[in-house]
């Protein structure tokens, strides 16, 4: 190369093409039209020299006729675009022209001007590349106006603006690179490249969404693909499709990684709050249906606590002008330890403070409990505790039953929803302590009603062991209708009596006093035990009140051990020696009480001297959990193990009870000597 007469391919000298334009321009109409086109432009060797430039080139640069050629090109843009104009250059020398055409600036008399480019290849007649042509064309206003709004936009955004080639598959950005095409797609140039990198359950979908732009349809896909340092992005993309003699998709894609994560960890926590919320109404309902006081407790000190994040609850509760601690759940619980026993008249303690303002207290820090209650100082030395929550416990027109007590570790803020849940759980807990004294009193006098209307002691029977126990439920306050009864009879006859009326409480053991002196009543005129349980039968169904019992009754001659036997759907009977047991089922009828006209067969069998009878309540043998088919052998094998003594049989069984504490239980055994 020298100056404008260098050689250059198939550019010679003054006999290159240069010349030979020039020449001929003031003859040839294309030649003319190439020097006096409106746009810039200018014919360059492969190297980026100037060949031959127009004269809007020539007034776009502010040069002289002749005075460009021998430059290069790219050198002629502002120093900032020098580079990006070679990379121009060398994608049109390599036949990959740049898509869409960059926007660059060139030096002018009144500043910088910026101008859309565009270089192309020139052919020969042999179809060789012989130079390039490049197109400088002014920016129109609206062009630069949006290109400056692509670029504010995605300059700090997770935003880029792309273009693909459906022809060549080439990939690029609007307007130049943005943060986000860079993290994306580095160095990437071509679609194959990207896709390389998307999401394997993604890439099927988006492939089919791309043959159909083929197509002409526009696009819009939302994958996950892996950026250029390995971490993984959802993206969401979408793009026109721009029919032409190259189609092509236009369109921006954006990252809304930040988004994906914010809606999981929105559904994270509403399935948090959700699972929460059951548990919450779970524990409640267990609130709720407490059948104790320690139930109640249980629920309060551990069950709840982790709702509240705590790390320790303890309860306290007013019992005669005092207060007595139930659970501190820590040994180290010592600020709510060191209220126990205390006057509940004493507003030195927070526990009794809470009391007698009716107000909860939340304490974030030690400094604002020892502020007010300077008392505590020495038992925080203690402990580890820092934050402190009390509730007061209510009954009926707002009795204070006690405190609940949580506290945290460390520093903590009860916030407004955790406030209201924490007194709305000890506004429950108070109506279950309010009900449990109720029960208690209800479950007191059913009990005392019962064991009174039991049999104070059984009669003194010579040829007879006898004994009884009567065990109330520990399920609930279950007070029943279970009962027994030893009758003397004439003619040395014993009456045995077992029975269980339906229903608890009150009404219950009031029933079972009905029938107990409607059987000795019957009794004391009849020998035969299924009149009368057929007449006890009548009696309850005549009331007209709804009373239902199992019975059975059974009369033993003491001479000859002659056993006669009635059953109203009561579990059988269970006869024992050293040696075996045997389960006696008599012929049963209806229970009593269901209908007025039933009839009660009569089982007859001996009993022998040394035989134990057992006959119990479905309490002993019988329980969800428990076939009475089981308990019944279970009852079997230790009836047989003490058959020879029947109060300590009655002991072992009232300790066994193989079905559980659910129901009440009334035993009775009897060993004809």
């Amino acid at each position: 190369m020298n100056g404008t007469t260098g050689t250059n391919d198939s550019f010679v000298g003054s006999g290159g093409l240069a010349d030979t334009t020039a020449t001929s321009a003031m003859g040839d109409p294309s030649g003319a039209a190439f020097l006096h086109a409106p746009a810039a432009m200018v014919i360059v060797a492969h190297e980026g020299t100037i060949l031959l430039a127009n004269h809007a080139f020539e007034e776009l640069v502010g040069a002289a006729p002749g005075q460009v050629q021998g430059q290069q090109w790219p050198t002629m843009l502002t120093a900032e675009d020098t580079e990006r104009g070679w990379q121009l250059h060398r994608a049109a020398v390599e036949g990959t022209p740049e898509a869409p055409r960059p926007a660059l600036h060139i030096p002018g008399t009144s500043g910088p001007r910026r101008i859309v480019v565009e270089a192309r290849q020139l052919p020969s007649e042999d179809e060789r590349s012989v130079g390039l042509v490049v197109l400088c064309q002014p920016a129109q206003e609206d062009d630069d106006t949006l290109r400056t709004i692509a670029e504010l936009h995605t300059e700090n955004s997770d935003t880029a603006l792309w273009t693909l080639d459906l022809e060549t598959g080439e990939l690029g950005e609007l307007f130049g690179p943005s943060p986000l095409g860079r993290l994306l797609a580095g160095d990437s140039q071509t679609l194959e490249e990207c896709l390389a990198r998307v999401h394997r359950d993604d890439i099927a979908r988006l492939r089919d969404a791309l043959e159909a732009s083929y197509s002409g349809h526009d696009y819009e896909q939302r994958f996950r693909m892996f950026d250029q340092v390995g971490d993984e992005r959802w993206l969401h993309a979408r793009a026109r499709y721009q029919a032409s003699d190259r189609p092509r998709l236009i369109g921006i894609i954006d990252d809304v990684t930040e988004h994906v994560q914010l809606v999981r960890r929105l559904a994270d926590r509403r399935r948090i709050e959700a699972a929460q919320g059951r548990q919450v109404n779970e524990l409640a309902a267990k609130l709720v249906s407490a059948t104790t006081v320690e139930e109640v407790v249980r629920l309060l000190a551990e069950d709840f606590v982790p709702i509240f994040d705590g790390n320790s609850a303890g309860v306290t509760l007013v019992e005669e002008g005092r207060l007595r601690v139930h659970a501190p759940l820590d040994p180290g619980f010592d600020v709510i330890q060191f209220c126990d026993g205390g006057d509940i008249s004493d507003l030195s303690s927070p526990i009794a403070a809470v009391l007698h303002d009716r107000q909860p207290r939340f304490f974030e820090s030690r400094a604002e409990v020892l502020e007010r209650f300077p008392i505590v100082q020495a038992t925080l030395h203690h402990t580890n505790e820092q934050s402190w929550a009390l509730a007061p416990i209510f009954g009926d027109r707002r009795v204070a039953l006690g405190v609940w007590s949580v506290s945290w570790t460390q520093p903590h803020h009860a916030t407004p929803d955790e406030r209201a849940l924490m007194l709305t759980l000890a506004g429950l807990a108070g109506q279950a302590l309010q009900r449990i004294s109720r029960q208690q009193a209800e479950l007191e006098l059913a009990d005392a009603m019962q064991r009174r209307m039991l049999p104070p002691q059984l009669p003194d029977i010579p040829e007879l062991d006898v004994a009884a126990r009567y065990l109330p439920a520990r399920a609930g306050w279950r007070v029943c209708g279970d009962f027994y009864d030893v009758i003397k009879l004439p003619e040395r006859r014993i009456g045995l009596l077992i029975g269980d009326v339906q229903g608890h409480g009150v009404e219950a053991a009031a029933a079972m006093g009905q029938i107990r002196v409607a059987f000795r009543a019957y009794a004391a005129n009849q020998i035969d035990p299924g009149a009368v349980l057929s007449e006890t039968n009548r009696l309850l169904s005549e009331t007209g009140e709804i009373v239902f019992a199992t019975c059975g009754y059974l009369v033993l001659d003491l001479d000859n051990g002659h056993v006669q036997a009635a059953w109203a759907g009561h579990p059988p009977a269970v006869i024992a020696t050293t040696d075996f047991f045997e389960v006696w089922e008599p012929e049963t009828g209806p229970p009593v009480g269901v209908d007025a006209d039933s009839k009660y067969p009569v089982t007859t069998r001996a009993l022998a001297s040394g035989e134990t009878l057992l006959m119990c309540t479905d309490g002993l043998v019988e329980s969800p959990q428990v076939p009475m088919e089981d308990g019944m052998q279970h009852v079997g094998r230790a009836l047989a193990d003490l058959a020879t003594d029947v109060h300590a049989a009655a002991t072992s069984l009232a300790d066994l009870t193989p079905a559980g504490r659910g129901d009440d239980i009334a035993i009775l055994i009897a060993r004809k000597r």
